[in-house]
């Protein structure tokens, strides 16, 4: 991954309920399961700036998933370099598949998307997302990403396992 922007979709999990008040929204009960969010990166730094701060527990509190991604485990991401910002087809996307369901607000307060972050109690079909892009995707494990919980390799060997998808 390297410092060219682009678009991506952030994979997270969480193992038990947890409240959190995420900034003017609301405080909201995250329920124990796994979480996608979809985020576009063109400042400094690009892609690999943007996710790596999404690993950090210790951040500064600005957008609505430094609060959730502070208070749960990342797994990886799935990420491409385009030149055009994709975050908002790629809600689209999550959104139309079985078995995910949108935290209504979360993320899309500067556009018209239902949402910009996903819930499923489950393992996500991590097959079924790439499927349905049109631009070719990579992956990013926990390996680049500094997580803070010693068991996360075990969570993600199952769900991350190829390189590159498309």
């Amino acid at each position: 991954m390297d410092a060219a922007p682009g678009t991506y979709v952030f994979l997270l999990h969480n193992k038990t309920p947890i409240a959190v008040r995420v900034g003017r929204l609301r405080e909201i009960l995250f329920e124990p399961g796994y979480y996608l969010y979809v985020g576009s990166a063109f400042g400094p730094g690009g892609v690999r700036a943007r996710v790596l701060r999404h690993c950090r527990r210790q951040k500064s509190l600005h957008w609505h998933i430094d609060y959730l991604s502070a208070a749960t485990t990342p797994l990886g991401a799935w990420y491409c370099h385009a030149a055009t910002p994709l975050e908002h087809d790629w809600a689209g996307l999550l959104q139309a598949m079985d078995g995910l369901l949108p935290i209504l607000g979360f993320g899309c307060s500067d556009c018209q998307c239902v949402s910009h972050l996903f819930h499923t109690a489950v393992q996500p079909d991590l097959a079924q997302f790439p499927s349905l892009c049109s631009t070719p995707l990579r992956t990013l494990s926990y390996l680049s990403c500094p997580a803070q919980e010693t068991n996360v390799k075990s969570e993600l060997s199952p769900l991350l396992r190829r390189e590159s998808w498309g």
